[in-house]
């Protein structure tokens, strides 16, 4: 009975995160949800086509049951990070859309199995795991990089949130962030000496 329940809670939790993964590219221009807004190039749609990548491996090859369509980014001669950036001829449509087939052939996959079904991560130094692991580690992820998307999405325009419902920053208005901004600021110099 709890295995039914942790699973479909973990994987309950993993459809709501993937849901605002997509939300944080909606109404952005190709050029916002593309450009590299870290040192290390992080980017929104990067975020998507990794993840998709994240969800096709471990819920595919992990358990014997490899993703259908073949994902160029693994190949032993792709650049680096290939599959954390969006060239200019992949469509934003083709990138999501791919992300909802991983989403697809997760589900599949999770509802097969059961929590404690086997399966071997070949790159992890303790390979043989269980879908529960798999399920924790890539919930994890996704919400990590939920995190990140949040951040990039508001230097971008001050969307915050899970959904377009979230209304955190509006409520407070402009002057409230300023401000509020600000004290935290003063804060920090104040904290350090070589700062004053």
């Amino acid at each position: 009975m709890i295995d039914d329940f942790a699973k479909e809670y973990l994987h309950s939790d993993l459809r709501e995160v993937r849901e605002t993964m997509l939300w944080k590219l909606e109404g952005l221009a190709e050029y916002d949800a593309r450009r590299p807004l870290t040192s290390t190039g992080t980017n929104l749609l990067g975020l998507i086509k990794h993840l998709s990548n994240t969800e096709a491996r471990y819920f595919g090859e992990v358990f014997g049951r490899p993703f259908p369509e073949r994902l160029p980014w693994w190949d032993e001669d792709a650049d680096y990070g290939a599959d954390k950036w969006a060239t200019a001829d992949e469509p934003r449509a083709e990138i999501v859309d791919r992300y909802r087939r991983a989403w697809k052939h997760s589900d599949a996959t999770i509802a097969a199995l059961d929590i404690a079904a086997p399966g071997h991560v070949s790159w992890w130094p303790r390979p043989d795991v269980m879908l529960f692991n798999v399920l924790v580690h890539v919930l994890t992820e996704t919400n990590r990089h939920a995190g990140h998307a949040d951040i990039l999405r508001e230097q971008l325009d001050g969307a915050v949130g899970t959904d377009a419902g979230s209304t955190a920053l509006q409520e407070r208005g402009t002057a409230f962030w300023e401000n509020h901004r600000a004290k935290i600021e003063q804060a920090a110099k104040a904290a350090d000496p070589a700062q004053a």
